[in-house]
């Protein structure tokens, strides 16, 4: 049976078993998916060690991303945008990089939560792993505007003209403005809010003042789960419309079951059946 992990620290609150689990009944597809906790400073060897054992593919989450995009042998161009990876393919000794949370986090929006984001005024939050996973598949979904806003200026305006950089984006410039700020020089409002900052992980307070959002606005946070409850309640508290990031879980393992499997999983169906159940 073709093993699967899904590698982090922690790792032991990641619901991707169970996705997968789903994916796999729903697909007739024989595998299987476990999590494995990787002590820091060992993501290279414990890597190298499933490969041998002939583990057919992980997902990778914090704090391991960028660390599993320098460990590839190939890399996608979204892996590449992003310098960063989610999602392992490895088939022998070749390890393909890929990074399919962008496109999660787009058809949640989009497909899930039935918001446009082309034409619309966009912020995201953070210019981090979670961050550099995103924006260029935000960027394809054609906005009006993306700001992307961080702590630090410099950190967002070099994540910022990477992107403007890129061959493969050249032609989005005519329809998006592309910007970045700091966190206190936000020229808002926005429609669409993401946080894709530590923020929430850490149990910290929502980093950006309320005038962000424009009446109705999605508030849309990265975490699902206990952490996003904060920003849930910010957004209520803001007359936002406030989603949390379990969507774009089970949408951006769905990309990733694809990459495996060569079938695409309904992802809606086991998002529903995942509210349902709380």
């Amino acid at each position: 049976m073709d093993q699967y992990y899904v590698l982090g620290n922690p790792v032991a609150h990641s619901k991707s078993p169970q996705i997968h689990a789903r994916f796999a009944e729903l697909t007739g597809q024989s595998l299987r998916y476990d999590r494995l906790l990787v002590p820091v400073d060992t993501f290279a060897a414990t890597l190298a060690e499933l490969v041998a054992l002939g583990t057919r593919g992980c997902n990778v989450t914090v704090p391991f991303k960028f660390e599993a995009f320098e460990a590839a042998t190939s890399r996608s161009e979204r892996a590449q945008l992003a310098e960063a990876a989610n999602t392992l393919v490895i088939q022998g000794q070749s390890i393909h990089a890929d990074n399919t949370d962008g496109a999660g986090l787009v058809n949640d929006i989009q497909q899930n939560a039935g918001v446009s984001l082309k034409g619309r005024d966009v912020l995201l939050i953070g210019a981090g792993g979670a961050a550099a996973g995103v924006l260029a598949p935000l960027l394809h979904a054609a906005p009006r505007r993306l700001v992307l806003a961080n702590r630090t200026h410099a950190k967002a305006e070099a994540m910022v003209q990477r992107h403007r950089d890129h061959a493969s984006l050249q032609g989005l410039w005519a329809t998006t403005e592309l910007l970045a700020s700091s966190l206190s020089d936000i020229a808002g409002p926005f429609d669409v809010v993401i946080n894709a900052s530590a923020s929430s992980l850490a149990g910290g307070d929502v980093p950006v003042a309320a005038s962000v959002l424009k009446p109705g606005a999605l508030a849309y946070d990265m975490m699902y789960g206990p952490a996003s409850a904060g920003f849930m309640t910010w957004a209520r508290e803001h007359s936002a419309t406030p989603r949390d990031g379990l969507g774009m879980l089970v949408e951006q393992a769905a990309e990733a079951f694809a990459l495996w499997r060569n079938v695409r999983p309904p992802a809606a169906q086991v998002l529903a059946e995942m509210r349902l159940a709380g």
